[in-house]
């Protein structure tokens, strides 16, 4: 999974829609405390910081990242509207891996991300996943079982894929209600559980793989 903390909403979809589009699951963060409370409940495999951010800025994170032995080995680009030598040397001195200027194309941020996974010894999240029938394919956006195509909408295809990507974990109504409409959705956790039932209908008898853990949330059985 790949975090990007930006604060521009706009640059900040567009992002991590590119890196989703291209088979790279990724999470976008407005700021420093959204970032941190994600990190603690799973860790990303390469962070992408803006350096001009509200609160906290782009250093004073990867500083922490890299105090801090649990994400102190994680990959981080700096992306950030600034050219100086200055920023440059700064973020690069506090241990940032890569570093690329605003404005930049889709094209050049995913293959600079896919040099930085390959040069880190890390596998991007995987393009493809199954279990039985169920063939979820992450870069081409769709969803068989068996020979059957399913048709999911953008928030099930999320959730279906959270849950897949990390079968067995159970994960609580709040955390896939981030993980699918962000940290700035203001509805309610029910719509969880109406995008699940929806969802299990659709997958037929494949839906009886995302499991409900009594008290906490749901998990897709291993």
């Amino acid at each position: 999974m790949i975090y990007y903390v930006e604060d521009d909403a706009n640059i900040r979809e567009l992002v991590v829609y590119t890196l989703n589009q291209t088979g790279l699951a990724a999470k976008g963060f407005p700021d420093a405390a959204a970032f941190f409370t994600a990190s603690s409940e799973v860790k990303p495999t390469i962070i992408l910081l803006d350096i001009m951010l509200p609160g906290e800025n782009g250093l004073m994170i990867l500083k922490k990242i890299r105090a801090n032995a649990s994400t102190a080995s994680i990959p981080v680009m700096m992306i950030t509207a600034k050219t100086t030598e200055f920023d440059k040397v700064s973020g690069l001195d506090l241990g940032a891996d890569d570093y690329i200027t605003k404005p930049f194309g889709m094209a050049e941020l995913v293959a600079r991300v896919k040099a930085l996974l390959r040069r880190s010894g890390m596998k991007a999240s995987a393009e493809r996943l199954s279990h039985g029938e169920l063939v979820v394919d992450i870069a081409k956006h769709t969803v068989t079982v068996g020979t059957k195509n399913v048709i999911l909408t953008y928030k099930e295809f999320s959730l279906l894929a959270c849950l897949m990507e990390n079968a067995g974990r159970a994960y609580t109504r709040e955390q896939l209600l981030e993980t699918a409409w962000g940290y700035d959705y203001e509805g309610g956790t029910r719509t969880v559980d109406v995008h699940v039932q929806t969802l299990r209908t659709k997958l037929g008898t494949s839906g009886r793989f995302i499991e409900t853990v009594r008290g906490v949330g749901y998990r897709f059985g291993e």
